[in-house]
């Protein structure tokens, strides 16, 4: 198993936060980025169930897409 699992996050239109593990089917939401990292390592936790084989770094990879006017 990988020693890292790396979070895509970004901001929903709707406001908040969402998460996708790259290579991995698991996704979380969140009001609020402190939030968003417990529901992460829950998430990680719970796919994961064996301790074991869980990753032992989890990584956010912060995507901020802005668009600017010419």
């Amino acid at each position: 198993m990988s020693s890292e699992i790396i979070f895509e996050v970004t901001e929903s239109p709707e406001g908040g936060f969402s998460a996708s593990a790259l290579g991995y089917g698991i996704h979380t939401q969140a009001e609020t980025f402190e939030e968003l990292r417990d529901m992460v390592r829950e998430a990680v936790a719970c796919y994961f169930d064996d301790p074991a084989k869980a990753p032992r770094l989890i990584r956010l990879h912060y995507v901020r897409d802005e668009v600017l006017a010419a």
